[in-house]
């Protein structure tokens, strides 16, 4: 009973080198280059009565896109 009345302590485990130095390089290098890519191509094929709405609207839809699912990297 003794055994059971004991606080066991966990030691929190280190993350691996890989998540904490090569990972998050990675999300930052994919998602710079996915955030230039579409916005060069949003000017790309610019239409007459788009005007600026049209590479305004790539590059936020793009940095929601990439918020959401590298956000958490």
């Amino acid at each position: 009973k003794e055994a059971m009345d004991m606080d066991i302590q966990f030691k929190p485990s280190r993350p691996h080198w890989y998540e904490r130095y090569v990972q998050p390089c990675v999300a930052e290098l994919l998602g710079s280059t996915l955030f230039i890519f579409v916005g060069c191509l949003s000017v790309v094929e610019d239409v007459e009565g788009t005007g600026r709405l049209q590479p305004a609207l790539a590059h936020g839809l793009v940095l929601g896109l990439i918020i959401a699912v590298l956000g958490d990297i």
